[in-house]
Formats: structure tokens, C-alpha cells, sequence
């Protein structure tokens, strides 16, 4: 099939180099100046994939969006909303399948990416996303690892699967929208909790960490009319070990350079998530203890070892 990838960032770029070896004709989009764009352009690789020459890399969104059946976006969650502003102008976009490859939602509104994507002008049954656990460094090392394609289109999914799936990406069926999108998206935050105990001394703590974390999680996909166990599937409790624990994760890195007062130059999507989980916890009067110390330590200057602990130390509860 022809199929675009917008964005050339590490995710962006590694699904081309995927897709191109599943014998699909790839478009690969960047913004002209973008160094990541630019890098591509000039040296055919990045520190993560060296580029096949079958895959086209363009800076014209129009002719990327046009010339495909599916569109791949892979871009920084929040700015989705004015990136499709874009998108939309361009000709024939209702007729494509949008698939989105990224993990967030909106910060100041709560918004899932799909509902962003109507928002913008697109058929809801034309929007999947692709979610779940592995890192770019051992997928081009040839380690396997499994993902979720999930939409409101059930044959979509479908025809998604048999385009995308791959002796290295075992991909599964998902049914529930909302919680493979609030399931991926709050991984991040859990991520940067335990980067943070990991920077503060305390991993020991990740144990109760992930239990307490799925838990919390759970509650809000139901509250928000999704399906609780979707916590505990690839998209959240099944992403863990890549986000939790591996030396490959943003997040967990973040939040490790963050306790311990280190600057970090990359992308750590669970900074904004947390603002917007925090929204939806209040919305649907959910209690989320791990998201709301997070939240106060990155934005009310709380001590980190301090909102943790207090977690921990709680008055005896049953454990579910």
C-alpha cells in the first residue's frame, strides 16, 4: 500500500524504516529546517535508522497527505490540534485512513487524540491508533515485541493488522478506544514516577508502583466509559517494562534527571499528560493519588520523596 508518515522524529523515522521493509511504498514528512528533517535529508540516517532509498522524504505536506491511502502521524501530542489544521486543507483527506502513532492527550482540555481528530473535520471511522510497548533500539536489533491497533472501525483494524503486522511487531485486535488511548497515554506519567524513584533512591518502590498505578488508571478508563481491563493490557500495565524500567525511556529518564536536578533535552510526552489526567481525574471525580503527586511535584515544586512516601504510607487499605 502507499502509505505517509508525518512526522521524522525517532518514532516517526523507525516507522518508515518499518514499513518500507513490509514491502509498502513509504512517504516520509518533515518540516524544511527541522533538524531532524534536515538530518535526514542530508546524511540518508539519524541515530536511530539508516534510511532505505525506496522511501521518498518530502517537505510538502500536500503531496504526502495526496499520495497515500493511509496517513501515519507521528508528531508531539500536543500539537496535533493545529498540526490538523493543516492537514485538513489539504485535498481528498476524507478518503484516507488515519492512523495515529503517538502517545498523549491534550493538556489543556483532556482530550483524546481521536477526539481531536473529529474535532478537526475527520470520520471518526476512518481513525485508528497504534499503541503498546517496545523501544526503537531493540526493534532495529531485531528484538520482537507485541502492539495494539485500536479504533471505533472494527474493519479497519483489521486491514491494518494484515498491512502492518510483522515477525518483529505482533500486532493485536483492540476494542476499546478509550482505554487503549488513557491506558498509553498514562504509562508516560507512571514512567516519570519511576524515573523519579529511581533518581530518589527508592526503586524498591516501583513494585507497588506499577500494582497501584494499573489500578488508579482502571478507574478512570471506566469512569470514562471505557473498559477497566484495558489497564492491564499492552497499551498500560503491558508497556511497563519499556517504560518503567528501560534505559530507552524518556520518561523514566526524565524523571530520574529531574529528581536529581539534571537537564533533559528530549521529549517527555508524560509532562503534559499529567496536567491532563489531572483534568479528567476531577471531571469524573476519580482518585488518582500516583497522577496528583506527579502532578505536584513537577508543578507545585513538592519534594519528590516526600508526595511518594506519603503514597506509600497511607492508612491500611485492602490492596485492590
Amino acid at each position: 500500500m502507499k502509505i505517509s508518515v508525518l512526522g521524522c522524529g525517532r518514532w516517526g523515522s523507525f516507522i518508515s524504516w518499518y514499513l518500507v521493509r513490509q514491502g509498502h511504498d513509504v512517504i516520509e514528512w518533515g518540516t524544511e529546517g527541522n533538524p531532524s528533517f534536515e538530518v535526514l535529508k542530508n546524511t540518508g540516517r539519524n541515530e536511530y535508522v539508516e534510511f532505505d532509498r525506496r522511501i521518498t522524504l518530502t517537505g510538502n505536506l500536500a503531496d504526502a497527505v495526496g499520495k497515500s491511502e493511509i496517513i501515519i502521524i507521528s508528531i508531539s501530542s500536543q500539537n496535533l490540534r493545529s498540526f490538523m489544521q493543516r492537514v485538513v486543507a489539504c485535498e481528498n483527506v476524507q478518503d484516507k485512513t488515519f492512523v495515529l502513532c503517538m502517545k498523549g492527550i491534550e493538556a489543556d482540555t483532556g482530550k483524546r487524540l481521536s477526539e481531536i481528530m473529529v474535532e478537526s473535520g475527520i470520520d471518526k471511522e476512518r481513525v485508528a491508533v497504534w499503541v503498546g510497548p517496545g523501544h526503537i533500539q531493540a526493534f532495529t536489533r531485531g528484538l520482537p515485541n507485541c502492539m495494539v491497533i485500536d479504533s471505533d472501525n472494527p474493519e479497519h483494524v483489521k486491514m491494518l493488522y494484515d498491512e502492518l503486522k510483522s515477525n518483529l511487531i505482533h500486532f493485536y485486535y483492540g476494542d476499546d478506544l478509550i482505554g487503549s488511548e488513557i491506558g498509553a497515554a498514562a504509562k508516560n506519567v507512571m514512567g516519570i514516577a519511576a524515573g523519579m524513584l529511581d533518581g530518589g533512591g527508592y526503586t524498591t518502590l516501583k513494585g507497588p508502583l506499577m500494582s497501584r498505578g494499573a489500578c488508579e488508571v482502571a478507574r478512570l478508563i471506566k469512569a470514562m466509559g471505557g473498559k477497566e481491563i484495558s489497564a492491564y493490557g499492552l497499551c498500560h500495565l503491558g508497556d511497563y517494562e519499556t517504560t518503567l524500567f528501560s534505559e530507552y525511556s524518556n520518561n523514566r529518564k526524565f524523571g530520574e534527571d529531574f529528581v536529581k536536578g539534571v537537564p533533559f533535552s528530549k521529549l517527555a510526552e508524560g509532562v503534559s499528560t499529567v496536567r491532563a489526567l489531572k483534568i479528567l481525574a476531577e471531571k469524573y471525580a476519580v482518585d488518582m493519588p500516583i497522577t496528583d503527586a506527579v502532578y505536584a511535584i513537577l508543578y507545585e515544586n513538592k519534594k519528590p520523596m516526600d508526595e511518594f512516601l506519603k503514597i506509600f504510607s497511607r492508612s491500611t487499605r485492602k490492596e485492590f
